[in-house]
């Protein structure tokens, strides 16, 4: 998957437990594990305002685009 989740960072940048950020977010810790170790498919975007607003951060803090190492990939950078 090319987009990674980075909140295990961010989280530990403003020193913030996951029951913590559960409990300002008003989700499940159950839920918020999973988004926080990348074991999520998709996020809402509600949860995600949610998430930026109890850390003061962007979503870009939160989401990182990783580009997927392929052949094709290698071709197009000239390798």
């Amino acid at each position: 998957m090319a987009i990674v989740l980075r909140l295990d960072r961010i989280m530990a940048d403003r020193k913030i437990s996951l029951n913590q950020l559960s409990e300002e977010v008003g989700i499940a810790n159950v839920n918020l594990s999973k988004i926080k170790t990348g074991k999520v498919s998709a996020i809402r975007f509600s949860t995600l305002n949610e998430i930026c607003k109890a850390l003061n951060c962007q979503p870009g803090d939160i989401l990182e685009y990783v580009a997927d190492e392929t052949p094709e990939n290698n071709l197009k950078k000239g390798g």
